[in-house]
């Protein structure tokens, strides 16, 4: 079994070549957990003892340097769809934000939404109890769940987003003012915690084809808050992960792309989820890695379907592809999903042990 130690994960996100390739996961699904564990933690309150202590032996024992943890934000929401989930591991019910409808569509739901104080908004006590349960060589990697461009959409459904962007600017500006500004906040006092060695969000901007509203909007509405939460972690020497899905490769009239713009302008240390539909991460790699971290980007597709040996060689294809000059950590493109195949996903942890080392 592979040691904690902390140190090489943050040796990655400052672009250097720690003694072997970390793993990195944004998130491993309960079910996923529950399987390998044998431990009971879907019907476990989140962020009770026993949930927490099951979170340390589960990344403890696959291998990780860290455990991921983040809080969500008390914003409710009634515009929530549900179907039967029909994943390998079902859940039984599946929930997402219904895109077409929004719980604020307009400035009188915006008056008359219950908005909770800063001290009401979170509850960041499982963070101080995990700090407590982590054994020597691992580290928290923690924040908010969800980010300022996704809290908006949830709230006012993409649709109505959209529409109000050309109908009711000033909601909008409103609407990312204050969740930019109720994240920013929360990050300051998480940032201060013990045991968090690094800060993250995550923060989806985009679709297979490009960012889910105009880059100038993403610049205006969405980098500033991202640019503000850079500068909290690193005010407290600390590193700050994006994990954004979509594709922010594209090339505007400004001649960059929000890609770019993450790097060069918001300063993140580090960016994560990949899919090779839109951009395999060893061509990310490629372009940005001298400036930013990369990690995980074993596509998902592939790590849901393909047949355990062919996914062996195409792990060992992305740890060859990514590994030169550092500043990579081997992981799923987005999260272990409880659609993933469990023999898959172990058989990447186990090529990883075998052949996760950097080039000298």
């Amino acid at each position: 079994m592979r040691r904690p130690k902390f140190s090489r994960l943050l040796e990655v996100l400052m672009n250097e070549e720690p003694d072997v390739i970390p793993f990195y996961e944004h998130a491993v699904d309960l079910e996923i957990i529950e399987a390998l564990t044998g431990k009971p933690i879907t019907r476990m309150p989140f962020g009770g003892d026993d949930f927490l202590k099951t979170l340390v032996e589960f990344y403890y024992k696959l291998g990780y340097d860290y455990v991921p943890l983040e809080i969500p934000l008390n914003l409710p929401l009634t515009n929530v769809r549900t179907a039967r989930d029909t994943a390998i591991l079902s859940r039984e019910q599946r929930t997402w934000q219904d895109e077409s409808r929004g719980t604020i569509e307009n400035w009188e739901d915006f008056e008359n939404y219950a908005w909770p104080s800063l001290e009401e908004s979170i509850d960041l006590s499982s963070l101080e109890k995990l700090a407590k349960l982590l054994p020597d060589g691992m580290e928290i990697v923690g924040g908010v769940s969800g980010g300022v461009f996704e809290y908006v959409s949830w709230i006012m459904g993409l649709v109505p987003l959209s529409r109000a962007i050309y109908t009711d600017r000033r909601l909008v500006e409103n609407m990312f003012e204050r969740i930019g500004r109720m994240i920013s906040k929360i990050d300051e006092e998480i940032a201060k915690m013990d045991r968090i060695g690094v800060l993250r969000m995550g923060d989806d901007l985009g679709y297979k084809k490009g960012t889910f509203i105009r880059p100038q909007l993403i610049r205006r509405y969405v980098l500033p808050w991202h640019k503000r939460c850079v500068e909290i972690a690193h005010k407290r020497g600390l590193p700050f992960i994006l994990h954004s899905c979509g594709n922010l490769y594209k090339i505007d009239e400004t001649g960059r792309s929000i890609m770019d713009d993450l790097v060069e302008w918001v300063g993140i240390d580090a960016k994560h989820s990949f899919e090779d539909e839109i951009k395999p991460v060893w061509d990310v790699k490629a372009e940005y890695g001298e400036r930013v971290a990369i990690l995980g980007g074993v596509d998902m597709d592939k790590l849901a379907r393909l047949p355990t040996e062919e996914l062996r060689k195409y792990v060992i294809e992305v740890i060859r592809r990514c590994s030169p000059g550092g500043g990579y950590a081997l992981g799923s493109g987005n999260t272990i999903a409880n659609y993933v195949k469990v023999e898959n996903y172990l058989a990447m942890l186990k090529i990883g042990r075998k052949y996760g080392k950097y080039p000298k």
